[in-house]
């Protein structure tokens, strides 16, 4: 009940209705907010579970499901239904829906830990699809905000909204990294993400 309030509240802010393209976790938490982009007739783009593909996000088009909304935004229902898209054929991203597990109210995060959603976003910044104009919203419940410091690294990517079912914060000016930053990926990640490989080999063939 809580997460389907939240997507409301999300749905009412300027910066939701603006918006034409939304990209958003693959996770449970996140459903109600992927459902609510396709219903309001958004683009939707969700992070294909790990990054595991050289297509790494599903798109979602609204106007071409072939199945309720409900179905399409699950993770097993846009597996059966979209399509699998390169990062050089989306459009750029006016809205990002980021899980967090907490959050404090200057926008800093804690994530489940594998940092998928923080890779996904720093891939779209190096492309130029998540830039300064880009909205992030960490959608949580009120228990998840928190008043503690939150320990951030450079790779870390901050909130400008934070969405509970009773409040919407405004996060100061957030940070974000400027792409990926590769000195804080182990080659056992880099190995594991198809994109990541492809772009690491560009990388070594490019050097001097």
């Amino acid at each position: 009940m809580g997460a389907e309030a939240t997507a409301q509240r999300l749905a009412e802010l300027d910066v939701w209705q603006r918006a034409a393209t939304v990209k958003a976790n693959p996770d449970y938490a996140q459903l109600p907010m992927r459902v609510r982009a396709l219903k309001d007739g958004k683009l939707l783009y969700m992070a294909v579970p790990r990054m595991a593909s050289l297509q790494p996000f599903f798109l979602l088009d609204p106007d071409d499901l072939g199945v309720p909304v409900e179905e399409a935004a699950e993770k097993k229902g846009a597996a059966q239904v979209a399509r699998r898209v390169a990062v050089d054929d989306m459009r750029p991203i006016d809205v990002v829906v980021c899980g967090s597990v907490a959050v404090n109210r200057s926008g800093a995060r804690i994530g489940k830990g594998a940092g998928y959603s923080d890779l996904e976003v720093a891939l779209l910044i190096e492309a130029g699809l998540v830039t300064d104009g880009t909205v992030i919203v960490a959608p949580v419940h009120g228990c998840q905000v928190i008043d503690d410091d939150i320990p951030e690294t450079e790779h870390d990517v901050r909130a400008d909204y934070i969405v509970t079912p009773d409040e919407v914060i405004r996060c100061p000016p957030s940070r974000r990294p400027s792409g990926l930053i590769w000195e804080h990926l182990t080659a056992e990640k880099i190995a594991a993400i198809p994109v990541l490989t492809t772009r690491a080999d560009r990388q070594r063939r490019a050097a001097p």
